[in-house]
This record gives structure tokens, C-alpha cells and sequence, in this order.
């Protein structure tokens, strides 16, 4: 479990389709009952990590005056009840002291969760079946998120040419791969959006979180940049798809100067200036 407890998200893919030649390690197929297995799993390993946790900060915050030994307390005291519980370390709603004692304890079940339904070709092609609608169910009574992706056609695109991958996916009424849309989703759920810088060299994708100003979004290149800044040019990706050309985008009045309170967009294309 250590290395999901380094993740910032959880993706979950759940069986939604049913094979006699694929067999179920449960022996039939149900995506309601797998995430339960897997839920509970994750609770047991959060409770036994809290468990230790909790005999070690309990002996230090009894014979201390120290404020954040015991606001450390408290909160490993909160999550322990909850999962005693049976419940997710999730419902746990931390003040401003307490979390990021909170953040620390790098808790499975309290991260965001992405269920993948992975389902058959025909059912992809028909919108899904009874089971994703399950599944999306429980999506939002956790409020998390899902999506409905098929391994056996990603795995037929992913064999194709290029050119023939669009041909492929209007055939099953989709317009882009599982994958692309896997990463999009999951860009939703942990608050990220893509900014872009073009030269004459290369075309960078970079990062950050959604409400970034320009500076810090400038920071994610090198510090020089967000300690300097002067100002940001910039422009959408969408007025270069429509107008061909940067030229095209500064005519048309698409081309901006934005300071240090511009709120960078998802799909933007920057240009810092700055000076150190």
C-alpha cells in the first residue's frame, strides 16, 4: 500500500461486463460488491497505520503543554473514531491547524477516487448498462467521480495507425480514446488544467493547479520567472485553432497583456516577461 500512499488520487476500475471466458476471482460479476471489497481493504490498512499513530502521539500529548503535539492529537483521534467506525477517513473535515497534520498522515481513504467502468465493446457503443449506472451511483454519494472506458477497444486503438484512429472511434459513436478522456477526468478531480509556452524550438505542456495566478504559473518553469515577473502576453489555444496563426491572433485582438492577478486558464498559451 505505501506507493498509493504517495498518490494525490486513487483510479478504480471496476468490472462492468460479463465473459464466460474471463473469470471473476468472486465468481460473478459485481462492480458494487468490488468496491466494497477494495474499500474496506483500504480503511483496514488506514486504520492500522492510525492505530500506531495514535499510541505514539497519545504518550507525548498527555505529558506536554506543547499546542501542536496536541492539536496532532486530536485529529489522529478523529480519524481512529471514524474508521473504528467503519467509515472513510474522508468524512473527517479538518480545521486549519489540524490539517496539515491531516496531509501527513497520507490516509488511502481519504483521497479523491476515480472509478473506471470498464465495459464490452457493444455496451460502450450503447452508452453503458445497469451496472456502470450503479457504479455512477456511488460516485456521487462519495462524490467522487467515474467514467466509462473499454480495455478491449483501447487496446485495439492503441495498435492502430495514427490516421486511423479517428475512422476506428466513429465507428463505436466515440470521437476520442478512453485514455484521453481517463486524463482528463482525472485532471478534474485533482483541480489541474494545462497552460501552454511556444517557441520557435518546442511546444511545452506545463501544469498547475486551477485559480493559479501568472506569476506562480510562471514559478512551475523556474523560480526566476514568478521572482521577476513582469507581465504575461498571452492568448487561447482555441483563437490559434481558429485563426491558423499567432499573426492571425494578434490582428483579430485575441493577443492580451495580463499582470500579476491574471487568473491562468486552461489552454492558455504564455509568454512571460520578467526580469532578476
Amino acid at each position: 500500500m505505501s506507493h498509493i500512499r504517495q498518490t494525490d488520487a486513487i483510479v478504480h476500475v471496476v468490472r462492468c461486463f460479463d465473459d464466460p471466458n474471463i473469470i471473476h476471482v468472486s465468481g460473478s460479476v459485481d462492480p458494487l460488491r468490488d468496491i466494497e471489497v477494495i474499500s474496506t481493504e483500504l480503511m483496514l490498512a488506514d486504520l492500522d497505520s492510525v492505530e500506531k499513530k495514535f499510541q505514539k502521539t497519545e504518550k507525548l500529548a498527555k505529558n506536554t503543554t506543547d499546542k501542536k503535539l496536541k492539536t496532532e492529537f486530536e485529529i489522529v483521534k478523529k480519524v481512529r473514531e471514524a474508521l473504528s467506525a467503519g467509515k472513510p477517513a474522508c468524512v473527517v473535515k479538518p480545521d486549519e491547524f489540524e490539517a496539515p497534520y491531516y496531509r501527513d498522515l497520507h490516509l488511502l481513504t481519504a483521497k479523491p477516487v476515480l472509478y473506471a467502468c470498464n465495459v464490452s465493446d457493444s455496451d460502450f457503443a450503447a452508452g453503458g448498462n445497469e451496472w456502470v449506472r450503479s457504479v455512477e451511483k456511488v460516485a456521487v454519494a462519495e462524490g467522487n467521480m467515474s467514467l466509462m472506458i473499454c480495455s478491449a477497444m483501447e487496446a485495439e486503438i492503441a495498435q492502430l495507425p495514427q490516421e486511423e484512429r479517428k475512422e476506428f472511434l466513429a465507428s463505436l459513436g466515440a470521437t476520442e480514446s478512453g485514455l484521453n478522456r481517463l486524463i482528463r477526468e482525472a485532471y478534474k478531480l485533482l483541480g489541474l488544467q494545462t497552460y501552454f509556452t511556444a517557441g520557435v524550438k518546442e511546444v511545452r505542456a506545463w501544469t498547475i493547479h486551477a485559480g493559479t495566478k501568472a506569476p506562480q504559473a510562471a514559478g512551475v518553469i523556474h523560480t526566476d520567472f514568478e521572482k521577476g515577473f513582469i507581465r504575461a502576453e498571452t492568448y487561447h489555444c482555441e483563437d490559434l485553432f481558429n485563426f491558423k496563426s499567432e499573426s492571425a491572433v494578434k490582428e483579430a485582438g485575441k493577443y492580451r497583456l495580463e499582470g500579476k492577478e491574471y487568473l491562468v486558464k486552461d489552454g492558455d498559451v504564455l509568454f512571460f516577461r520578467f526580469n532578476v
